[in-house]
């Protein structure tokens, strides 16, 4: 898949659920006689968007990212918990379940001796054994990390806040935690080695 397009599906969601929230700019929409704050109407908004982003996926390569679909379920139970009950409790907790779920199958992983994420990513990064393990490891880490950040957030902070975080923030600090890898993937990596 075109590298961009596979950007696009991933961020589009995302995009959809911010762009929905700052359109309302915090004024509540009555949908069939019923009032619903800005974060609720963007996870009407977000539901199908997450869909569709996994149905073109599909379309395209016959496959499905194994971690989008984690997402996808999670954010279809709690963003239809979030909008059954008109409480903005559920979404914000999903990043936190999603995260949490994340860095439990890698802990699993690791307990079994195995690196979950060398199954998942193999094919596109050649690491030696230790370097999966090492990698998954400090993976599972952030993620625990992304978890424990975004309930403080969402717990102590305004609604618009979380949304600009959630928006524009984990991209930011992925990306920082990524680089901050490339030392051991150099050391790890067997194509320096080829």
């Amino acid at each position: 898949m075109n590298p961009w397009i596979k950007i696009a599906l991933e961020i589009g969601p995302l995009a959809v659920f911010f762009g929905t929230f700052q359109w309302l700019k915090g004024a509540p929409l009555e949908i069939g006689g019923v009032l619903y704050q800005p974060v609720v109407v963007a996870t009407i908004a977000f539901i199908p968007a997450i869909l569709a982003s996994l149905a073109t996926s599909w379309a395209m390569t016959r496959q499905l990212p194994r971690m989008a679909v984690v997402t996808a379920i999670v954010v279809v139970i709690f963003g239809g918990l979030t909008v059954a009950l008109n409480d903005d409790t559920f979404i914000k907790m999903k990043p936190t379940i999603v995260n949490g779920l994340f860095a439990v199958g890698l802990g699993v992983g690791l307990l079994q001796g195995r690196s979950y994420l060398k199954y998942l990513m193999g094919e596109t990064m050649p690491l030696d054994d230790a370097g999966w393990m090492i990698f998954t490891k400090r993976w599972a880490l952030f993620f625990v990390f992304l978890a424990l950040l975004n309930e403080a957030i969402w717990r102590t902070q305004s609604t618009e806040f979380w949304v600009n975080f959630k928006t524009f923030g984990n991209l930011p600090l992925t990306l920082a935690f990524i680089a901050s890898q490339w030392p051991m993937l150099r050391r790890h990596g067997l194509g320096e080695e080829k």
